[in-house]
């Protein structure tokens, strides 16, 4: 005899991976259904934070060299060097 199974019961922390749902959904939205990796998330926080700080160092270091930011009419920021009134 075959037994036919049901649904499978939802288990505490499944979240949104015991709702049903389509392909589309899981597809679309892939990051509510995959596990955390812990190594991948320690290498993307190492990236963003060596990315900005590599942003923090060069824009102190344009401004130790007397360059300053402007921010031009269109909107855009350009690091331009500081001029005395009297040059």
């Amino acid at each position: 005899m075959s037994e036919k199974k049901g649904p499978a019961e939802p288990a505490p922390g499944d979240g949104l991976r015991s709702l049903r749902t389509t392909g589309v959904f899981r597809a679309v939205n892939f990051e509510l259904y995959a596990k955390p990796n812990a190594v991948i998330m320690a290498i993307g926080v190492v990236c963003i934070l060596g990315a900005t700080g590599y942003i923090a160092y060069m824009r102190s270091k344009y401004e130790g060299m007397g360059y300053y930011s402007a921010v031009q009419s269109d909107g855009t920021e350009v690091f331009t060097k500081k001029q005395s009134k009297w040059d």
